[in-house]
């Protein structure tokens, strides 16, 4: 079954080119896109969908989110908002909520928050364990996890639990608990943070993670400088997240992680050489009152972006995409296009599935190109710039997720 979306005012490929097309067309053909272009030399098609002059992107990838937990943390947000400062310590009061959910209910809660986001074009998600934090918990987070959406990390170093030493959970996390949760989960991650897990304990989860044959990410630099850009960027993790708090060192090193990246073909190639994606979560930082992070001084150094929800119970509730981008924008000082690319393609980019290679079976994800997943975002609007110039309105229109119509509320 092929599709014809055409009357599309303005369509954003974010492809390697950075095409924006105007009247243009789309047409599906099962869960791939099969050709684009010229509204006018569009071919036929089984079905045909009039976007009605409006605007169509990429679906959003959210690369960074804590689907997996109950429990409610609104006090604690009270709290921040009156003037207490964020720690990481809140995570603990989830992981006593999540512990004692069914698998049944974990799941319920993890799919309304799926859906949710895909109502408002999230059509890629990764999501983390971290908030078991013992190997039946964690092991049974990424089973559910892996159920639910398109990638799992294994955030066993999240928060050392209450009443256990440091070093012994960082050899659990590094030890029975990553063997339990490695048939679920692509990548690693760990929170290197002060009061989370110190440099020389998230090198031990980063190299046990990596022997094991996992992908890498990080959380770091969100609460103060510190080691997280720096050991990202020597294990070759695909992503740091946050990066609040940036040395001139720590741009550096991330820019010289793309120096043999060819910016101008999109992936650079197969064998070409890939950095450590910078992700600012500025919902995140808005809900924490952290500074925001520097999104413009590391694209002028050459760093490759991602936005990202941190949809989480304690620090960003929220699964707005939208949200994110037009915060980048108006506060960031990223351009609509920018922000839309790091919201689209920089996701993709951070989770290695921007390439057309097909892996583990999965087309590329957060670009609109031939061949590549037909995940697809229809506005209300005529052009991407409404994200921005109508701030909090809720533009989503339609939605394809692999070529299938998605509900939107």
């Amino acid at each position: 079954m092929s599709t014809l979306i055409t009357n599309i005012a303005e369509l954003t490929t974010q492809d390697a080119d950075h095409r924006v097309l105007k009247n243009a067309a789309v047409v599906i053909e099962g869960e791939r896109i099969s050709w684009l272009g010229a509204a006018a030399d569009a071919p036929a098609a089984d079905q045909a969908v009039d976007a009605g002059g409006r605007a169509v992107l990429p679906g959003w990838v959210d690369s960074h989110t804590h689907l997996i937990f109950a429990g409610d943390r609104t006090a604690e947000f009270e709290a921040r908002m009156a003037g207490e400062g964020y720690t990481a310590g809140g995570i603990a009061v989830t992981t006593a909520a999540t512990r004692s959910t069914s698998d049944f209910d974990l799941t319920r809660l993890a799919l309304g928050r799926v859906a949710e986001a895909v109502s408002q074009g999230t059509t890629y998600l990764e999501t983390k364990t971290g908030y078991g934090l013992d190997v039946e918990n964690e092991a049974r987070s990424a089973r559910i996890a892996s159920t639910v959406v398109d990638e799992v990390s294994y955030l066993g170093a999240h928060l050392v639990p209450a009443g256990l030493d440091a070093e012994e959970y960082t050899g659990l996390v590094c030890g029975p608990m990553l063997d339990a949760v490695r048939p679920y989960v692509r990548w690693a991650d760990v929170f290197c943070e002060r009061g989370a897990f110190s440099g020389e304990q998230s090198r031990r989860v980063l190299q046990a993670c990596r022997d094991a044959g996992l992908g890498l990410r990080v959380h770091g630099n969100q609460l103060g400088e510190g080691p997280g850009v720096q050991l990202a960027v020597e294990f070759g993790a695909a992503s740091v997240d946050h990066v609040n708090y940036l040395s001139a060192a720590d741009v550096d090193a991330l820019a010289d992680s793309w120096s043999g990246w060819d910016a101008g073909s999109g992936s650079g190639g197969a064998t070409a050489h890939r950095g450590t994606v910078a992700t600012c979560l500025p919902a995140c930082d808005l809900s924490t009152r952290q500074p925001l992070a520097p999104g413009r001084e590391l694209l002028d150094a050459g760093v490759q972006l991602a936005l990202a929800s941190n949809c989480n119970p304690g620090t960003s509730y929220t699964s707005s995409m939208a949200f994110c981008v037009a915060t980048a924008v108006l506060q960031m000082r990223l351009s609509v296009h920018e922000a839309v690319r790091a919201a689209t393609y920089g996701g993709a980019l951070a989770l290695g599935r921007e390439s057309g290679r097909d892996v583990d079976g999965e087309r590329a994800v957060g670009s609109i190109a031939v061949g590549h997943r037909a995940d697809l975002h229809l506005l209300n609007a005529p052009a991407a710039a409404h994200l921005a110039y109508r701030p909090g309105v809720p533009l989503t229109h339609a939605v394809w997720r692999a070529g299938v119509p998605q509900p939107v509320r």
